[in-house]
């Protein structure tokens, strides 16, 4: 294996720490060290417990089934100190631990075994699945722990090791979980390293790595994918959506209220598969606009740790920012507040769930990723226009259709230009399904066999047919 020296541009002092803020205070409550010396060694030790890991299929389907039990059994740990660190309510956070186990459970056993090759050839052909090699798994703040198990489990189960890097303003959970995994696996077949930028460039290039998948935005992915390049490394890129909900004329507006609404603002808005636009008929646009707003304005926003708390707060001061500006531009855009439009005056991050009305079509909040509790609401004429519109911001993750004619809405779910499409729901996906979008949304893709193939490369073996 590759390997590379230590950067001396890159400062590197053992010894340095990471400061970790509750979103809810806005004050630092605890620490995680500043890894960027050990990244060399850290990525030698994972190739090291490839060449064991990668033989035995079924010990791994052993190790990683116990890992899925060892999750479930730190669930109280892992989901408290999610929420202290990302922020969401706890009823969310054991949601997301859940999924971790789950997903580890699904991978477990669905290793591919050989594949014959029908040809019509006087020989004998063979697939036979490899492993790639240290995987660098580099995941957001968002979602922590289910976004690295999406990554980590398909690359285990194939028979690759794991390089996991969380963001530097979720890391505590991520480095728990790895705690918990990596206590009933070998030892360094999966290893969590913390820290600030550059780390996550420099293990996104470091020649010892065979897969680098990342989720995360438009320019930090491309970035990824350039340094990927240097060493014509594998690369799955989960770059976030701009997902849009077109409603149809004979929807039921107050039947799909509450379910659109958490499509959107779940999580405080910041999902990348969100419902991000709503596109409703004008007739029934200030329906729609005064049913979600109602919600917004009576949804209970605090602290994730209170048991009453429906929606947390964002999760850093750089996003809510961001959330603040592309609220600001919309109403200089002439956009008209329905609900929310402020930041709360509370410590912490906390912004009002938000419904904008009267939108022009080129505002920012439309035309990119708000990833925060906004939610525009235009109108359409004809549906032609809507989707076109739906179509229109180069993002391609994700979109629905809602009405009460099933097959209408399935003929106009077949037009949209996105990786999924939902009827009457959004962001439901199952293990077993396919995750991936077009456009700017990323390239590769995650979840069900396809992840796993993702993580694995064909060596095809040809013997002669016995005579």
């Amino acid at each position: 294996m590759q390997t590379s020296q230590p950067d001396d541009r890159v400062p590197c002092a053992r010894g340095d720490r990471l400061p970790v803020l509750d979103p809810a205070t806005g004050e630092a409550f605890d620490e995680v060290p500043d890894q960027q010396c050990e990244l060399d060694a850290v990525v030698h030790r994972s190739h090291e417990a490839w060449r064991s890991w990668r033989t035995d299929s079924a010990a791994r389907t052993g190790a990683l089934l116990a890992a899925a039990d060892a999750v479930e059994a730190s669930g109280d740990a892992l989901a408290s100190l999610l929420t202290r660190e990302q922020g969401k309510p706890l009823t969310e956070s054991y949601a997301e631990v859940a999924r971790t186990a789950a997903r580890l459970r699904y991978f477990a056993e669905l290793y591919p075994g050989p594949q014959p090759i029908a040809d019509g050839r006087p020989v004998h052909s063979e697939i036979r699945w490899r492993p790639l090699g240290p995987v660098a798994a580099i995941v957001p703040w968002n979602f922590p722990l289910q976004l690295a198990s999406a990554k980590f489990a398909p690359a285990l189960a194939a028979g690759n090791t794991v390089v996991l890097k969380p963001s530097p303003f979720t890391p505590l959970a991520t480095r728990l979980l790895g705690s918990v995994i990596s206590a009933v696996l070998p030892e360094d077949v999966l290893t969590v390293v913390t820290g600030r930028e550059p780390l996550g460039a420099r293990l996104a290039s470091h020649p010892g790595i065979r897969h680098v998948t990342f989720t995360g935005s438009v320019p930090t992915g491309r970035a990824v994918a350039k340094g990927a390049a240097d060493t014509l490394t594998r690369v799955t890129l989960e770059l976030g959506g701009n997902d849009a909900a077109i409603l149809l004329e004979d929807v039921d507006v107050e039947r799909i209220a509450d379910r659109l609404f958490w499509a959107a603002f779940r999580n405080c808005g910041q999902v990348c598969m969100a419902v991000k636009r709503v596109y409703a008929p004008a007739r029934l646009c200030s329906r729609v606009v005064e049913a979600l707003a109602h919600r917004a304005r009576t949804v209970v926003v605090g602290p994730g740790l209170d048991p009453g708390s429906e929606m947390g707060p964002v999760n850093n001061a750089p996003q809510l920012a961001r959330v603040e500006r592309c609220t600001a531009r919309a109403l200089a855009d002439g956009a008209r507040v329905a609900a929310g439009g402020r930041r709360l005056d509370r410590p912490g991050y906390f912004f009002a769930p938000t419904v904008l009305t009267d939108v022009p079509s080129h505002s920012p909040v439309v035309t990119d990723e708000q990833f925060g509790p906004v939610l525009p609401v235009l109108p359409y004429a004809r549906l032609d226009e809507a989707v076109e519109a739906a179509n229109g911001t180069g993002f391609g993750l994700g979109g629905s259709v809602w009405g009460t004619d099933l097959d209408e809405a399935e003929a106009v779910a077949d037009r949209l230009e996105c990786g999924t499409a939902w009827i009457n729901h959004h962001a439901e996906l199952s293990l077993a399904q396919p995750f991936a979008g077009t456009g700017r949304s990323g390239l590769g893709v995650a979840g069900g066999p396809w992840g796993l193939y993702g993580n694995l490369r064909p060596f095809v073996v040809h013997r002669p047919k016995e005579p």
